[in-house]
This record gives structure tokens, C-alpha cells and sequence, in this order.
């Protein structure tokens, strides 16, 4: 059942499940107002205490999104560039301060800022079908929403250097040989893998899930000294919940937890 009505994605509740689709022909292409919108159906789906995995797709199979809207882009002065590459990244950023798993459902192609999207998302299912790519090289324009430095910590220098140098599209058996991609499906099977991988979440803590998330996101910014305090700090933190205590005790007692969030 829709929640409520946007111009630019469908955003559903389902069970535990909150699902955006970014829902603009021919390639869902991330024009402004679609950003505004998703940034809102994301804020939704942080404060529902009842959602506890968010899914990002694209409507229909040809893309999960094709990137920019370029006569947007087109229109830019230098600075409404930047201020336009620091606003979507300001979007990505709070994907990864969200403490809920955020999990992209990726059919078709998957280019420019889709990609930059799609890596600031916790994990990325792809059908056999998907293709990923940073074209911007092409048009004259360099990655704005991370695709200079989320690639690089995804994949490595050198291929993030020849991804975006080169602007050429690579398939998602080659995104998965590299570690962009968790996992990769037939395209009948994407719908199903992807709620398979949502409900293993969901069976988690979520209060760890969150907290887990939190440790590697921040943690991979820091030297290792600072991130491995970092993350006794977070292990402090989610010892003192009631999740942690049922956890131990349902491992002891040799039966499933059954987690509460809290």
C-alpha cells in the first residue's frame, strides 16, 4: 500500500519494508526534484520504528537509473556545480548515517549518478542484466555524488581510475569480480533474491544492525587505531542492550533470539 504520493519515485511500506522506486522514463534519471523526494521517503523510513530494511529500485527493467538529468546538469553555472555535487552528496552521506540497512535492487543499467547512489547503499543486488558504469568522462564532466572516491574504496585505485577514465560500462559479473556488487542473479530471480537477502536483515538485531553499520561506515575514514577504539566503543554500546543480553542467551539455551530492537 503506497504511503504517500510523489511526482518521481513510488515509496511503499511493506511489513517491515520500506521501498523506493525511483520512477522516472526512460531511466529514472536523478533530476532534482526526484532527490528531494527520496531524501523525504528516506527521512520517512529512519523515523518508522516499524521499518527495519530500506530498498531503493528502479521502476521498470530497463534501468535502475541511467544517472543525471544532463539538461540540468547542462544548465549549471561553475558554482551551482558545486553547490548541486555537494548538495547530492550531502544525500548519499545521510544514506550511510541512516542506522538501518539500505539495500539497492539494481535491473538494467545502473550509470553515472545511479552508480554513486547504488555504492552509498549498504549492499547491491544485481540482476545478470544490470550495467554499471561512470560515463561522465564522456560528457565532459567528472563524478559529483562520489563516484571518484566511493569506487576507489570499493574496487581499488587502479580500476576506479580506469572506470571513470574511460567512461566504458563493465557488466555485473565484472562488478561482482571487483566487490561492487554483493551478489548477482538471473533477472526472473532478482525480486526473490532480494527478499531473501531483506529477511535475512530482518531476522538481525536491529539495534546492532544499526550500530554495526555506524562502526564501518565511520571506522573506514579513520587509521586503525582510531577505528578499532571506535569500534570497542560500539561494542560497549550494544553489550548494554536487551538484544545483546537475548542474543547470548538464546545461543546458550540453543534456540532462535528473538530480537525487539531495544
Amino acid at each position: 500500500m503506497a504511503q504517500k504520493e510523489y511526482a518521481n519515485i513510488i515509496y511503499e511500506k511493506k511489513e517491515r519494508v520500506a521501498i523506493i522506486t525511483l520512477n522516472r522514463p526512460k531511466v529514472n534519471a536523478l533530476s532534482i526534484p526526484l532527490l528531494a523526494e527520496l531524501y523525504d521517503a528516506l527521512k520517512d523510513a529512519e523515523s518508522d520504528e516499524n521499518i527495519g530494511v530500506i530498498v531503493i529500485t528502479g521502476a521498470g527493467d530497463r534501468a535502475f537509473c541511467g544517472g543525471a538529468d544532463i539538461p540540468e546538469v547542462q544548465a549549471l553555472s561553475a558554482i551551482e556545480a558545486r553547490d548541486y555535487s555537494l548538495n547530492g552528496q550531502e544525500y548519499t552521506r545521510y544514506m550511510e548515517r541512516i542506522r538501518k540497512p539500505i539495500v539497492a535492487k539494481i535491473n538494467g543499467f545502473c550509470l553515472g549518478g545511479g552508480q554513486e547512489f547504488a555504492m552509498a547503499c549498504d549492499f547491491r543486488i544485481a540482476s545478470d542484466r544490470a550495467r554499471f558504469g561512470q560515463p561522465e568522462i564522456n560528457l565532459g564532466v567528472i563524478p559529483g555524488y562520489g563516484g571518484t572516491q566511493r569506487l576507489t574504496r570499493l574496487v581499488g585505485k587502479a580500476k576506479a581510475m580506469e572506470i571513470d577514465m574511460l567512461g566504458e560500462q563493465i557488466d555485473a559479473n565484472e562488478a561482482y569480480r571487483l566487490g561492487l556488487v554483493n551478489k548477482v542473479v538471473p533477472a526472473q530471480d532478482l525480486d526473490k533474491a532480494t527478499d531473501e537477502f531483506v529477511q535475512k536483515l530482518l531476522s538481525k538485531s536491529p539495534a546492532v544492525l544499526g550500530t554495526m553499520k555506524l562502526a564501518i561506515n565511520k571506522g573506514i575514514d579513520m587509521d586503525l587505531d582510531r577505528a578499532l577504539y571506535y569500534e570497542a566503543e560500539c561494542f560497549a554500546l550494544v553489550k548494554a542492550t536487551e538484544d545483546s543480553e537475548e542474543g547470548l542467551r538464546a545461543f546458550l539455551e540453543k534456540r532462535e533470539p528473538k530480537f525487539k530492537g531495544k
